[in-house]
């Protein structure tokens, strides 16, 4: 199936070509299935061409489909090692299920088929980012998904907000993405080429700890914006304006994935370079819990997702820092599982509450919306890290690392127990405000279960999220094993060996998330009036939290205000006095200097005559006193 291995790019490529042109004829809901079953087809490829990894017998393998810019070492070649491999599989079949799921809840648009048309090129693009042999074709997936995450992020771009929302997406990714071509320069120059066979292999011998050190943190930069982690986790928020299945697209399998895939794929860089590392980790357990604490008093269920999500990669942000690879890429895949079912539950919930996404206003659904209920409340105590539900295992590896690495990561340790504990509360009141309770929507609202093509992908979601985590567990360490050959020569780190630290450390991680449990269900379990006097109690802090610390705000008043009057004096005074008066000065001298010779032109061969006679005549004067001179 190698040798087929291009079709992983190309079907959903095609698909989303194919629905461009022909997507409005085939009509809803024929041009959904079509980009459904292309990436199912996708999946099919990527499963047969995995399945020898999974034996144990599959070798790394570089597939060169043709020659691109050979002079930096740039072919569009396809990279296949068991990292490749699972990330592959997480875009296809978890992009598969929302695929499904949008048929049903994209249901009605007016755009239909120009929604599958961007879902397909989204799956391409970060395909190609995936199975890249080298920085220079990343580097194309990675603008490439930065370009659809805008497409989608502002479809319904006739709401101002959905439109401001994407092309502050496209803006804050900018900034990230100029660090990461800095660092993909200096890689070029370090190395003459762009090829991971021509970097890793010879990252010891070439880099020194200085050089590695400002290629981490340049990539660092781009893997930052991409992945939403502080300072640049200010658009993932927003990117809510989208529709639900965009927002699971994004969040589960996409995206916000890239900068955790790209850490982990540069894990013989980040060898070489401890400060660099430690940088990620540090970065990635402050976002976590600077994330928490916003989510914890949000009212909007999707918003509540956004942070949550920018937590937790901030978690697999510490793992990749801490140099547990696959302990990050093991919670980015059960990641994958239980966020895209919880935005997946949410747009359920959406779907039947006549789009109304204000959690002040449910209550109650669970009798209305069974299936939608249960299945969250599986992705819940996932994402609680209540075993045996699958981000206990993942969470609970990152955090096993980081206290065995000791030193400041035991620092690191501390903040990612207490942002668990904030992690189950904000989850728990999501799920006490919205289905248990009494009922506080609208009147006129009806809420009803969701149609089939939105359930079935709930419930497979549902079984992962619950199973998922035991691929990888201490006494079956199947990931770490089916993942070690595309560590080849990288020194992993691994969580504690011993069974009575690693219930230990287990324990203090469950009695947080109990903890959190118990508190949310205690506080929110009341009426409405209870809860709000609970939340006012709080004072300052709540407040805080739910403004989101007003960094919106800061970065107003800090960059957005005087980029606009930067903006506006460029284009009022610089360019109307300079730009302009420079070019209208032009044409003044050239309308001057013609209307002065304008009375050369007078049409009447008699003036020309006579000016051809002087001419002559000064002509033949000239002559003579030169040639008495002479």
């Amino acid at each position: 199936m190698t040798d087929l291995l291009w079709l992983v790019i190309v079907l959903p490529l095609f698909g989303s070509v194919f629905l461009h042109f022909f997507g409005r004829r085939l009509g809803e809901p024929v041009a959904g299935w079509v980009a459904t079953l292309a990436m199912a087809g996708s999946f099919v490829v990527a499963f047969g061409a995995a399945l020898p990894f999974f034996r144990g017998t599959g070798e790394n393998l570089q597939v060169v489909l043709w020659e691109w810019m050979p002079a930096v070492g740039a072919t569009f070649e396809l990279t296949w090692d068991p990292l490749a491999a699972l990330m592959t599989l997480i875009v296809t079949g978890v992009g598969s299920l929302i695929h499904l799921y949008s048929i049903g809840y994209m249901s009605g648009d007016e755009r239909f088929s120009r929604f599958f048309v961007y879902l397909n090129l989204f799956a391409a693009s970060m395909l190609t980012l995936v199975l890249a042999g080298n920085y220079a074709m990343l580097f194309l997936g990675w603008e490439l998904v930065g370009l659809c995450s805008y497409l989608l992020i502002s479809f319904w771009f006739t709401k101002p907000s959905a439109a401001a929302a994407g092309k502050k997406a496209f803006v804050v990714n900018r900034i990230g993405d100029f660090g990461f071509m800095v660092g993909l320069m200096l890689i070029f120059t370090s190395f003459g080429t762009l090829s991971y066979a021509g970097i890793f292999e010879r990252a010891p011998e070439v880099l020194d700890t200085g050089v590695a050190t400002a290629i981490g943190l340049l990539l660092l930069v781009g893997a930052i914006g991409k992945s939403a982690q502080i300072p640049l986790y200010v658009w993932l928020p927003d990117a809510m304006e989208g529709p639900t299945p965009v927002s699971a697209l994004i969040h589960a399998a996409t995206m916000v994935t890239a900068g955790v895939y790209v850490v982990a794929r540069s894990a013989p860089i980040y060898q070489l370079a401890p400060f660099a590392a430690g940088t990620v980790a540090t970065i990635g357990a402050l976002t976590a819990l600077w994330a928490a604490s916003i989510a914890l008093a949000q009212n909007d269920i999707k918003k509540v997702l956004a942070y949550s999500t920018i937590s937790q990669l901030g978690y697999m942000f510490l793992g990749v820092g801490a140099a547990a690879y696959v302990a990050g890429v093991f919670h980015l895949m059960t990641h994958a599982f239980f966020k895209a079912l919880l935005f997946l539950g949410a747009g359920s919930v959406i779907h039947g509450m006549a789009d109304e996404q204000d959690m002040r206003k449910m209550g109650g659904l669970a009798r209305h919306m069974p299936i939608t209920a249960i299945t969250m409340g599986v992705a819940t105590l996932a994402i609680a890290g209540i075993p045996p539900f699958s981000g206990f295992w993942s969470k609970d590896e990152i955090l096993g690392v980081a206290f065995e690495a000791g030193g400041w990561f035991v620092v690191l340790w501390v903040v990612g127990v207490v942002t668990a504990m904030l992690t189950a509360f904000y989850m728990t009141r999501q799920f006490v405000m919205v289905f248990l309770g009494e009922p506080r929507w609208d009147e006129g609202v009806h809420p009803h279960e969701s149609p089939r093509t939105m359930t079935v992908p709930l419930l497979v979601l549902a079984l992962l999220a619950f199973g998922g985590g035991f691929v990888n567990t201490p006494w079956r360490t199947g990931l770490e094993h089916f993942l070690e050959p595309a560590f080849e020569g990288v020194a992993v780190a691994q969580p504690p060996k011993e069974l009575s630290t690693f219930f230990l450390l287990g324990g203090v991680s469950v009695v947080a998330g109990v903890l959190g449990i118990v508190a949310a269900y205690l506080a929110y379990r009341r009426p409405a009036e209870a809860w709000r006097r609970f939340q006012e109690s709080l004072g300052a802090p709540w407040r805080w939290w739910e403004q989101a610390y007003r960094v919106d705000d800061l970065y107003g008043a800090l960059v957005v205000a005087p980029g606009k009057a930067l903006a506006e004096r460029a284009a009022f005074s610089f360019d109307l006095r300079i730009v302009d008066g420079a070019v209208n000065g032009v044409a003044w001298v050239v309308r001057r200097v013609g209307t002065a010779l304008r009375p050369l032109q007078t049409g009447f061969v008699r003036n020309y005559g006579v000016v051809f006679v002087a001419g002559t005549v000064a002509v033949v004067a000239w002559l003579l006193v030169v040639g008495r001179g002479i």
